[in-house]
């Protein structure tokens, strides 16, 4: 199914842009503008982790030694049966 899209209120600057930029890439300016959507899409599409972001800027290559990704979880804590408490809560 195809869609009809109306850009209203383009400045004449902005729409000798885009016609240069389409002429330039050998397309017409609606194709010009699809890929233009594509790629923005492909960009936001891809979001990386903090841990991604961290190891982007402050990684190996930029002489910061990291520790080792670990893995984060619920462990029970576990007391010595002398001092666990009781059901009145006293130990």
């Amino acid at each position: 199914m195809r869609f009809a899209i109306t850009i209203r209120g383009l400045n004449p600057s902005e729409m000798s842009w885009l016609k240069a930029e389409a002429r330039k890439a050998g397309i017409s300016m609606a194709e010009f503008v699809r890929r233009i959507i594509r790629r923005q899409r492909e960009r936001n599409s891809y979001a990386e982790s903090a841990a991604d972001l961290f190891l982007r800027h402050f990684g190996p290559e930029y002489g910061v030694e990291l520790p080792p990704r670990q893995r984060s979880g619920y462990r029970p804590v576990e007391l010595p049966r002398d001092e666990a408490p009781t059901e009145d809560g006293e130990p």
